[in-house]
């Protein structure tokens, strides 16, 4: 259960990050609004399993309804999520995104030609508050307790908001991560983000 307040998170992308998050968000206490392309009568069943802190909605009304809003789509999919939502304009917006697929032979790298994934990102929510995190675990590593080796496991964020930071590691913090700050986008993100020096499942570090 969260130590603090509360928050009120939506979440667009039902997947398997986005069911892994909104697990660990309504286990410790906070309101999940979930979000998909199918419509929010497809997620009756993940509904059922996350309780009475979750509900769903449109991508438009998880946005509005979140105080964090995370985009939590494969990388194909998120000029078409985006566009869903009508002003990204001064929310937090949290990328988990990575530039991969899933092919029949697990997952596939997506060459950005060289630009840093959170500048793509940034460039499709104008506006927003940008802060990336995790996204250094696999989703089945991230689906897991946080809570493992006698520490936790630790999330890597990266933004140029102090607030939009502060929100994104206290929601992180309460659900049983420890949150470390790298420092602004350009920096930080460049050193989790995929092919950064701190990217990938090796560095999963735990805090004891």
């Amino acid at each position: 259960m969260c130590d603090g307040e509360a928050m009120r998170v939506g979440i667009i992308g039902a997947g398997r990050v986005g069911t892994a998050l909104g697990r660990h968000f309504t286990r410790a206490g906070h309101q999940v609004m979930l979000a998909n392309s199918r419509g929010p009568q497809t997620l009756a069943q993940l509904l059922d399993e996350l309780g009475e802190k979750a509900s769903a909605g449109t991508p438009q009304e998880a946005a509005d309804f979140g105080e964090v809003v995370v985009l939590a789509v494969q990388w194909d999919q998120k000029e078409g999520a985006v566009a869903l939502v009508s002003s990204w304009d001064g929310r937090i917006v949290l990328d988990p995104v990575n530039p991969s697929r899933e092919t029949v032979n697990g997952l596939e790298h997506i060459d950005t030609g060289g630009r840093r994934t959170s500048d793509i990102v940034a460039s499709l929510v104008p506006g927003a508050r940008l802060v990336k995190g995790f996204n250094t675990y696999p989703a089945q590593t991230l689906a897991q307790d946080p809570a493992v080796d006698g520490g936790r496991r630790v999330v890597l964020l990266a933004g140029d908001d102090p607030e939009a930071k502060r929100k994104v590691a206290e929601l992180a913090d309460s659900s049983g991560f420890q949150a470390v700050d790298t420092g602004p986008l350009a920096e930080g993100g460049a050193l989790f983000e995929t092919g950064g020096p701190l990217s990938g499942p090796h560095t999963a570090l735990i805090a004891l």
